[in-house]
């Protein structure tokens, strides 16, 4: 249940920092204006309030491994919001953080 938990909040986080950074890239580069920019500074600031609730309690494990989640999430949200189009390199360099995710959080452990 442990897994379930953490990989719905890796999703999450995700979406906040990924979103967060998104509106104030659209506030800033494509002129948006500052309720975007404060909209995403907002999402960034939830982002790490989520990031505190994985169920390990080591920061530098969760961070590190929220990396891989990252690279994945910003392909993902690119092709989504503006049509980023990842190549074979994109795609193989995604999996290869994502398993590095698994690694770093979900293999065994000496308790």
């Amino acid at each position: 249940m442990d897994t379930i938990r953490s990989i719905i909040l890796f999703i999450a986080a995700a979406m906040a920092e990924i979103g967060g950074a998104w509106l104030v890239w659209q506030g800033v580069r494509e002129h948006k204006g500052w309720m975007w920019m404060g909209a995403g500074v907002i999402a960034l600031g939830i982002y790490g309030f989520i990031a505190t609730l994985q169920p390990d309690a080591n920061f530098g494990r969760i961070l590190a491994a929220y990396g891989g989640v990252f690279v994945a999430g910003s392909l993902a949200w690119g092709m989504v919001a503006d049509g980023f189009k990842p190549d074979q390199w994109d795609i193989a360099g995604a999996l290869i953080c994502l398993v590095g995710v698994a690694v770093i959080m979900y293999g065994p452990r000496n308790a």
